[in-house]
């Protein structure tokens, strides 16, 4: 396959010509944050809206993970239109997420704290009126837990699902509602889930937590 070279945050690298500026960067060591973006899924929703960059001749910033990079392409993952984009959307996602990092599994491995530091993004931010939905957690599953109030609603864990062939979960409702749940609103433990923990795995908090490790 054809390569390109293009330039991020000044630095040039070289990338294969299909590929989105977003892997372009993260496998350069180059850090654009993002929350639903899977590696080789070309279905990439860019619903979590953090991965905002600015492209030379573009005239408004670009979600990274839907841009495909090409030849000469520069990209500014400072411009201030797509930090103040991405900004905005993450304390949109904080300001309906429990914050309790001391106690929660993902702590130091969660990409909401990597994000914020990123951005220069308070975990604790107060731009937006704090808005918890105190939903039942899900613990069903007799290998792991889902907490849909620290659910980002990323998308991994359901996509991840149906490609194993299962797609025992999916999303439910809309809007402030909106949540992963089995067929009908079923708990998970009824669901045909085959136990993979591949959602577990692709969770980018700490939603979805395998059993052994609580």
């Amino acid at each position: 396959m054809s390569s390109v070279t293009l330039t991020i945050d000044g630095k040039k690298i070289t990338a294969p010509e299909d590929q989105s500026v977003l892997w372009a960067a993260l496998d350069n060591d180059i850090y654009i944050p993002n929350l639903c973006a899977i590696r080789d899924n070309h279905d990439t929703p860019a619903s979590c809206r953090l991965c905002f960059v600015e492209i030379q001749g573009k005239p408004k910033p670009v979600t990274a993970c839907t841009e495909q990079v090409s030849e000469g392409m520069v990209v500014d993952l400072h411009g201030p239109e797509a930090l103040r984009l991405a900004r905005t959307a993450l304390e949109l996602l904080l300001a309906s997420h429990p914050v309790d990092c001391k106690n929660c599994a993902a702590n130091g491995n969660c990409e909401l704290q990597r994000a914020a530091r990123h951005l220069g993004v308070k975990l604790n931010t107060k731009r937006f009126r704090k808005l918890l939905r105190d939903l039942p957690i899900d613990d069903t599953s007799p290998v792991f837990i889902y907490d849909p109030n620290k659910c980002v609603l990323c998308g991994k864990c359901i996509r991840k699902c149906r490609e194993s062939g299962i797609g025992a979960i999916g999303f439910a409702y809309r809007g402030f509602d909106r949540m992963v749940t089995a067929f009908g609103g079923e708990p998970i433990g009824q669901s045909p889930c085959n136990h993979c923990l591949d959602c577990v795995d692709v969770c980018p908090v700490g939603a979805l937590v395998a059993k052994e490790t609580q």
